[in-house]
């Protein structure tokens, strides 16, 4: 394990509390194998972890977990079942370094069955499945609009696999709208990966990547997550895309509820370790973020706090320096993790980094210093 800094060194926008609360080997033995909520290590210090608050309501159980999560929420986006509700073109580093033209279509489709606790894609879904070829149909107004790309994600806020959101009937006409591309990105829960996925990938003319979020490799809060599924459940899924020579795309949130900054960060870190390990070619870090209902009351209740851009930057160079496999940080909407004036530039630097897939020189900053290296 690679221990942290101490926490004299880190910087002010850190925003963490400690005790002197000194760990037992033992407690420090059992966080560090991701069993226990009891905190981070920082010198000497404990970084206290924050835990469920029984006067905030948040349940155990993972059917009151879901009717908490969805009483928590707003109202949802009115949609068009034939028009995806948004759709972009971008560049993205590919294998080679050599950046791809992509398409990034948001299919509007039937909301996710599960009632992931951070989850805020439910507000573009519809409460019932699209009529057969209206999928087909989205992807055809989407790529009419975009120029020409090299590679296309087809992200449907839930798995694509999914017979309720993507009906099996229309996966043949997909395959052939989409033939024109070599590469075709989809995302996925662990326990929808299968004979679905196989039968898309059959009649595909390019290289199928599905994604899949793993969020992190910590335990104890991916169960508190109401993700619905263990890391073994993940291990299983990436074998068997490995096995069927499927690629393999993880998402990771950075700072998910429950930890510190300084825990955040170092399970970002872990996370990244595991995804590769588990035959990711692709890891997206992505800041946590309030906003869907559930994750404001947790911010409310002192559960959650966003995490830094600082951080991001942090975890960011850790991944590019494994050297297993792209390494993107999600900078949409950045800035509301903004916190510094040097923050748009630490901003810019992770959009190049992104682009290039190598680390470039730190962002000098006097007025909020930068994280320590925690190694």
């Amino acid at each position: 394990m690679q221990s942290l800094s101490p926490v004299a060194r880190l910087p002010a926008w850190a925003n963490i509390q400690v005790s002197n609360h000194p760990l037992s080997c033992e407690e420090r033995a059992a966080w560090e194998r991701g069993e226990v909520e009891s905190g981070s290590i920082a010198g000497s210090m404990f970084i206290q972890s924050s835990t469920i608050n029984p006067q905030l309501g948040y349940p155990d159980d993972p059917a009151a977990r879901n009717r908490w999560v969805v009483s928590m929420r707003g109202e949802k986006n009115r949609l068009d079942p034939e028009i995806p509700y948004a759709y972009l073109w971008e560049e993205e580093a590919g294998e080679n370094n050599r950046l791809l033209p992509t398409a990034t279509i948001l299919l509007t489709n039937r909301e996710c069955p599960y009632r992931c606790l951070m989850c805020d894609l439910w507000k573009n879904t519809l409460d019932f499945t699209v009529p057969l070829g209206a999928i087909n149909q989205q992807i055809k107004v989407a790529l009419s609009n975009l120029p020409s790309a090299d590679q296309i994600k087809l992200y449907n806020a839930g798995s694509f696999f999914d017979p309720s959101a993507i009906p099996l009937e229309d996966y043949l006409e997909i395959a052939k709208t989409i033939s024109e591309f070599g590469r075709v990105i989809v995302e996925s829960h662990p326990s929808l990966i299968g004979e679905n996925c196989l039968r898309f990938n059959s009649i595909l003319s390019g290289k199928l990547e599905v994604a899949i979020g793993l969020e992190t490799a910590h335990a104890p809060t991916l169960e508190k997550l109401n993700k619905r599924f263990s890391l073994d459940d993940f291990r299983r899924s990436a074998e068997f895309l490995k096995e069927n020579d499927i690629d393999l795309r993880v998402f990771i949130l950075l700072r998910p509820p429950f930890m510190t900054e300084l825990e955040g960060i170092e399970w970002a870190k872990r996370s990244l370790d595991f995804a590769f390990d588990c035959g990711a070619k692709v890891c997206s870090l992505i800041p946590t973020r309030s906003g869907n209902g559930a994750m404001d009351a947790l911010e409310k209740a002192g559960l959650f706090s966003q995490p830094s851009i600082g951080s991001l930057e942090t975890a960011m160079e850790y991944g590019l320096e494994l050297k297993k496999g792209r390494v993107f940080a999600d900078t949409w909407d950045i800035e509301r993790f903004a916190a510094c004036v040097c923050s748009s530039a630490r901003a810019a630097r992770m959009h190049n980094m992104n682009r290039i897939q190598r680390i470039t020189v730190k962002v000098d900053c006097e007025m909020c210093g930068e994280i320590p290296d925690a190694d």
